[in-house]
């Protein structure tokens, strides 16, 4: 099937690597251009090299106000055009919601949520007619996982946002649709598993926990948020994507 990603332009944030980097690849595989972008100049610099022509690499943290406007100068000057993106910001640090001190949850909020939706809203008025938005949330969103409590605490209200921008912007033919990854292979989640006291065992115990009995792959994310941008996907919005081998009990 033809995605209809050739010569389309996309910005991906955190895209220097995980799940950022490998969306971008499966954009680039099909044609598309990127901009990547990532708060450490090594990471994006290579990223960027690694996926050719196609793409460049921006430094650039999204608690900076002046980040998503710099992303959009950098996609119209270098390629021409803009079409979408895909936001994705670390995951902030484990623990429960109750441990967390209040400096702990200033900081998360400014860049797990308030980051994304100024990027949100900010590249959204810069989109035209078939452009689309990809938010990388997390399961969290519909059920709390032990020990990341402030994911379980942000995550929910970001994708009702994200929700009400798709409502806003969808006269407009903007799309927004919010990603949901479960356990998948990053280095956030090899941090996780190396934190437990047996990190194979841990992992083991995780795959368990999911029918298709192991942990996601990158790729496989990265291939599914790029169909939710291109074209073949026109009258998707407004929605949540799992993409957790079937982890969320909920519907």
């Amino acid at each position: 099937m033809d995605l209809g990603l050739d010569g389309r332009v996309y910005i991906i944030t955190g895209g220097s690597r995980g799940l950022g980097y490998a969306t971008a690849q499966a954009l680039v595989a099909d044609g598309a251009r990127v901009v990547l972008s990532s708060r450490d100049p090594e990471h994006v610099a290579a990223a960027a090299e690694s996926l050719g022509p196609l793409a460049i690499g921006v430094v650039a943290d999204l608690t900076d106000q002046d980040t998503p406007d710099r992303l959009i100068q950098a996609a119209t000057n270098h390629f021409g055009r803009l079409d979408g993106a895909l936001i994705s910001v670390g995951g902030p640090p484990p623990g429960t919601a109750a441990a967390m001190t209040d400096e702990q949850w200033r900081s998360a909020f400014e860049t797990v949520f308030l980051g994304t939706v100024r990027a949100l809203r900010v590249i959204a008025s810069a989109l035209s007619e078939g452009a689309a938005i990809g938010v990388v949330l997390s399961t969290t969103v519909k059920t709390p996982l032990t020990g990341l409590g402030l994911s379980n605490g942000l995550r929910p209200g970001l994708a009702m946002a994200a929700k009400d921008m798709a409502d806003e912007y969808g006269p407009r033919g903007v799309r927004i649709v919010g990603l949901l990854p479960g356990r998948i292979m990053t280095d956030r989640n090899r941090e996780l598993f190396a934190d437990a006291d047996d990190p194979a065992a841990a992992a083991a115990e995780a795959a368990g926990t999911i029918p298709l009995r192991r942990v996601g792959e990158p790729e496989e994310f990265g291939k599914v948020a790029a169909f939710v941008l291109s074209p073949a996907a026109g009258y998707v919005t407004g929605a949540v994507v799992p993409v957790d081998g079937g982890y969320l009990r909920a519907l």
